[in-house]
Protein backbone atom coordinates (compact mmCIF):
# COMPACT_ATOMS: atom_id res chain seq x y z
CA UNK A 1 0.00 0.00 0.00
CA UNK A 2 2.91 2.72 0.93
CA UNK A 3 3.97 2.00 -3.05
CA UNK A 4 0.50 2.75 -4.01
CA UNK A 5 0.24 5.24 -2.18
CA UNK A 6 3.51 7.19 -2.85
CA UNK A 7 2.37 7.22 -7.08
CA UNK A 8 -1.11 8.20 -6.35
CA UNK A 9 0.95 11.38 -3.69
CA UNK A 10 3.46 11.66 -7.20
CA UNK A 11 0.73 11.72 -10.13
CA UNK A 12 -1.31 14.78 -7.55
CA UNK A 13 2.29 16.71 -7.21
CA UNK A 14 2.31 16.72 -10.75
CA UNK A 15 -0.96 17.63 -11.64
CA UNK A 16 -1.22 20.04 -8.36
CA UNK A 17 2.09 21.71 -10.40
CA UNK A 18 0.27 22.59 -13.48
CA UNK A 19 -2.95 23.81 -11.42
CA UNK A 20 -0.94 26.00 -9.29
CA UNK A 21 0.84 27.51 -12.88
CA UNK A 22 -2.55 28.35 -13.66
CA UNK A 23 -3.35 30.13 -10.71
CA UNK A 24 -0.75 31.92 -10.26
CA UNK A 25 -0.76 33.32 -14.05
CA UNK A 26 -4.14 33.78 -13.75
CA UNK A 27 -3.69 37.90 -12.11
CA UNK A 28 -1.28 38.30 -14.74
CA UNK A 29 -3.78 37.09 -17.31
CA UNK A 30 -7.57 37.72 -17.09
CA UNK A 31 -7.05 41.39 -17.51
CA UNK A 32 -4.99 41.14 -21.01
CA UNK A 33 -6.55 42.34 -24.05
CA UNK A 34 -8.03 40.17 -26.52
CA UNK A 35 -4.68 39.48 -29.10
CA UNK A 36 -2.57 39.39 -25.95
CA UNK A 37 -4.63 36.60 -24.09
CA UNK A 38 -4.59 34.69 -27.10
CA UNK A 39 -0.94 34.96 -28.08
CA UNK A 40 -0.35 34.14 -24.18
CA UNK A 41 -2.66 31.45 -24.08
CA UNK A 42 -0.33 29.12 -26.96
CA UNK A 43 2.15 28.97 -24.37
CA UNK A 44 -0.21 25.99 -23.64
CA UNK A 45 0.33 23.77 -26.42
CA UNK A 46 1.15 20.06 -25.32
CA UNK A 47 0.14 20.84 -22.10
CA UNK A 48 -3.33 18.15 -22.78
CA UNK A 49 -0.34 15.34 -21.87
CA UNK A 50 -0.77 16.47 -18.53
CA UNK A 51 -4.51 14.36 -18.21
CA UNK A 52 -1.98 11.16 -18.48
CA UNK A 53 -0.82 11.87 -14.86
CA UNK A 54 -4.58 13.26 -14.27
CA UNK A 55 -6.42 9.96 -15.24
CA UNK A 56 -3.02 7.93 -13.71
CA UNK A 57 -3.79 9.39 -10.31
CA UNK A 58 -7.53 9.26 -10.40
CA UNK A 59 -7.12 5.53 -11.17
CA UNK A 60 -4.22 4.67 -8.41
CA UNK A 61 -6.35 6.89 -5.88
CA UNK A 62 -9.64 4.42 -6.66
CA UNK A 63 -6.96 1.74 -6.23
CA UNK A 64 -5.61 2.58 -2.85
CA UNK A 65 -9.23 3.58 -1.75
CA UNK A 66 -10.21 0.12 -2.49
CA UNK A 67 -6.79 -1.08 -0.82
CA UNK A 68 -7.47 1.03 2.46
CA UNK A 69 -10.69 -0.11 2.97
CA UNK A 70 -10.99 -0.99 6.72
CA UNK A 71 -8.48 1.08 7.45
CA UNK A 72 -9.63 4.12 9.38
CA UNK A 73 -6.98 6.43 9.34
CA UNK A 74 -5.78 5.90 5.64
CA UNK A 75 -9.03 5.25 3.43
CA UNK A 76 -11.14 8.37 4.49
CA UNK A 77 -8.05 10.36 3.30
CA UNK A 78 -7.65 8.47 0.19
CA UNK A 79 -11.56 8.51 -0.10
CA UNK A 80 -11.23 12.48 -0.22
CA UNK A 81 -8.81 12.68 -2.07
CA UNK A 82 -10.40 10.84 -5.13
CA UNK A 83 -13.87 12.58 -5.10
CA UNK A 84 -11.13 16.17 -4.80
CA UNK A 85 -9.62 14.60 -8.01
CA UNK A 86 -12.89 13.25 -9.55
CA UNK A 87 -14.38 16.93 -9.06
CA UNK A 88 -11.24 18.68 -10.72
CA UNK A 89 -11.96 16.14 -13.96
CA UNK A 90 -15.37 16.89 -13.87
CA UNK A 91 -14.73 20.92 -13.54
CA UNK A 92 -12.25 20.64 -16.35
CA UNK A 93 -14.84 19.11 -18.70
CA UNK A 94 -17.51 21.37 -17.27
CA UNK A 95 -15.88 24.64 -17.92
CA UNK A 96 -12.20 24.42 -19.25
CA UNK A 97 -12.93 22.09 -21.93
CA UNK A 98 -15.62 23.27 -23.32
CA UNK A 99 -13.58 26.81 -23.87
CA UNK A 100 -10.75 25.27 -25.64
CA UNK A 101 -13.28 23.55 -27.87
CA UNK A 102 -14.96 26.87 -28.37
CA UNK A 103 -11.87 28.95 -29.76
CA UNK A 104 -9.83 25.42 -31.43
CA UNK A 105 -7.41 25.87 -28.42
CA UNK A 106 -7.74 29.61 -28.41
CA UNK A 107 -6.07 29.43 -32.27
CA UNK A 108 -10.09 31.10 -32.95
CA UNK A 109 -11.25 33.75 -31.63
CA UNK A 110 -15.29 33.77 -30.96
CA UNK A 111 -17.86 36.70 -30.41
CA UNK A 112 -18.03 35.74 -26.94
CA UNK A 113 -13.94 34.81 -26.07
CA UNK A 114 -14.61 37.13 -22.59
CA UNK A 115 -16.75 34.69 -21.08
CA UNK A 116 -14.81 31.99 -22.43
CA UNK A 117 -11.56 33.25 -20.30
CA UNK A 118 -13.22 33.63 -17.36
CA UNK A 119 -14.95 30.08 -17.65
CA UNK A 120 -11.38 28.67 -18.28
CA UNK A 121 -9.36 31.01 -16.12
CA UNK A 122 -11.16 30.06 -13.01
CA UNK A 123 -12.61 26.38 -14.18
CA UNK A 124 -8.47 26.12 -13.47
CA UNK A 125 -8.47 28.05 -10.07
CA UNK A 126 -11.50 25.77 -9.05
CA UNK A 127 -9.29 22.68 -9.72
CA UNK A 128 -6.01 23.51 -8.33
CA UNK A 129 -7.79 24.29 -5.40
CA UNK A 130 -9.38 20.81 -5.08
CA UNK A 131 -5.87 18.90 -6.67
CA UNK A 132 -4.52 20.93 -3.34
CA UNK A 133 -6.69 19.12 -0.87
CA UNK A 134 -6.21 16.48 -2.76
CA UNK A 135 -2.43 16.43 -1.89
CA UNK A 136 -3.20 17.04 1.55
CA UNK A 137 -5.17 14.14 1.71
CA UNK A 138 -2.06 11.76 0.85
CA UNK A 139 0.15 14.00 2.00
CA UNK A 140 -2.07 13.32 5.58
CA UNK A 141 -2.68 9.38 4.52
CA UNK A 142 0.99 9.16 3.89
CA UNK A 143 2.27 10.00 7.51
CA UNK A 144 -0.43 7.78 9.15
CA UNK A 145 0.15 4.76 6.54
CA UNK A 146 3.93 5.37 8.04
CA UNK A 147 3.49 5.72 11.76
CA UNK A 148 5.74 3.18 13.65
CA UNK A 149 2.97 0.55 15.74
CA UNK A 150 3.40 -0.01 19.44
CA UNK A 151 3.56 -3.53 18.88
CA UNK A 152 7.27 -3.42 18.07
Amino acid sequence: MKALLYLTLLLTTIVLAAGFAHVFALPNKIGLPRDDYFTVQQIYNGWALLGIPLVGALISGIVLTITARGQSLVFPLALLAVLCIGLGLAVFFALTFPANQATANWTTIPENWESLRTRWEYGHLISAILYFIAWNALAFAALRCCEPTMAS
